[in-house]
């Protein structure tokens, strides 16, 4: 679940990282109202999850209560990259001396809590990278161990990080890990992390993704839902508690496990074709999951082709073949579907599809992932 910038800063603040005082508003009186409570000049930051804000002119200094009312009334409503504006944060205008860039995440190959830090923030973490990534320290972090106050002293010594600015971002990097280990995060970044002219260091800015498997854990996080951009797609889908998110292409996806799901997606796109979603159907492939899988495709106008990609492991083909039989016959489909299916019980899966008397119009079976990605994208074509 992405957060909205001031949900990210509201988040810090549980776990004492220093944000700068403001208030969302969803209108121009609530935004001057939130600008004289926090203080003049104050930035008027338009509230959308995409980049680029204020080269598209969605983030606006204002000196006094006329520059808010005119910036908040040409930010809200604005579209950024298809991102409608529908609230602004208000914000107290810092004073900034020097940007950094902080951000903890999970690497999942080496099984550790992933640390990078650099001097150079303020522009994209990736455009860094690409012209100078020497300027990005990358730390590992043991899950068992955490991360000492010493260890991020010294992450932020090899950053190249001022003296001045050293014991300040020593401490908001341990901050910042019991915000992301804590609060349940799969990613908690601050891009300008800033240094200000009186010394102190201060998170100017706020990205932060919760893991929705911790959800149990935090009935606070219900509030953050409520704000939540969903697609109609995507709305339906969670409804029906399947792992699913939607794209712009003509082939729908569904496969059994997030690694094969992405694989899909990349088989499709390198035979010549677009993928109009990922959709994990997880371990099991009962009829009910699979005719909600397939009624959340079916949804998406855009699509034409489903590509169904199953390999057996705990799910077994006998009960995949069983799952799609029944949910052919619950869901009116628009598009024809092409399935691979290989594993356990596999071939028992080809017959009884085989043996259902579904016509090739509407389900095509291919032995191998590739050879069912190209059958899908040409009858999408």
């Amino acid at each position: 679940m992405d957060l909205f910038e001031y949900q990210g800063k509201q988040y810090f603040s549980r776990f004492d990282i220093p944000v700068s005082a403001g208030g969302v508003a969803l209108s121009v009186d609530e935004a001057v109202a939130a600008a004289d409570k926090a203080g003049y000049p104050v930035v008027v930051k338009a509230q959308v999850q995409v980049g680029g804000r204020g080269k598209a002119g969605g983030i606006k200094l204002a000196n006094d209560a006329t520059e808010v009312r005119t910036h908040a009334g040409s930010i809200l409503g604005m579209e950024i990259k298809g991102h409608v504006v529908e609230r602004v944060w208000v914000e107290h205008a810092s004073d900034i001396d020097e940007e950094y860039y902080a951000s903890f995440t999970l690497d999942r190959a080496a099984k550790k809590h992933l640390l990078m830090l650099s001097a150079k923030g303020g522009v994209d973490i990736e455009e860094v990278a690409a012209k100078d990534p020497d300027a990005i320290v990358k730390l590992h972090v043991d899950p068992v161990e955490g991360l000492s106050l010493e260890a991020a002293r010294r992450a932020a010594v090899d950053a190249r990080i001022p003296d001045k600015a050293l014991t300040g971002v020593a401490s908001i990097l341990v901050q910042l890990y019991r915000c992301f280990t804590e609060g349940d995060c799969d990613l908690a970044e601050i891009n300008p992390l800033i240094l200000k002219p009186t010394g102190e260091v201060h998170a100017l800015d706020a990205k932060v993704s919760l893991d929705v498997n911790a959800e149990f854990r935090h009935p606070e996080w219900e509030d953050f839902k409520a704000t939540e951009k969903l697609d109609a797609r995507e709305r339906l889908a969670r409804d029906k508690g399947l792992q699913y998110i939607g794209l712009d292409g003509t082939v729908g996806i569904i496969a059994n496990g997030a690694g094969l799901a992405m694989s899909t997606l990349d088989v499709v796109n390198q035979v010549g074709g677009s993928a109009a979603n990922f959709l994990d159907i997880g371990g099991g492939a009962n009829a009910d999951l699979m005719a909600g899988a397939l009624e959340v495709i079916n949804s998406d106008a855009n699509v034409r082709s489903i590509f169904i990609n199953i390999f057996g492991g705990i799910t077994r083909g006998e009960e995949v073949a069983k799952g799609i039989v029944e949910a052919l016959g619950r869901v009116d489909l628009r598009a024809p579907i092409v399935i691979r299916l290989d594993g356990t019980n596999a071939e028992e899966g080809r017959q009884i599809l085989a043996n259902a008397g579904i016509p090739e119009s509407r389900l095509v079976s291919k032995p191998t992932m590739l050879e069912a990605a190209e059958a899908a994208v040409v009858i999408a074509t």
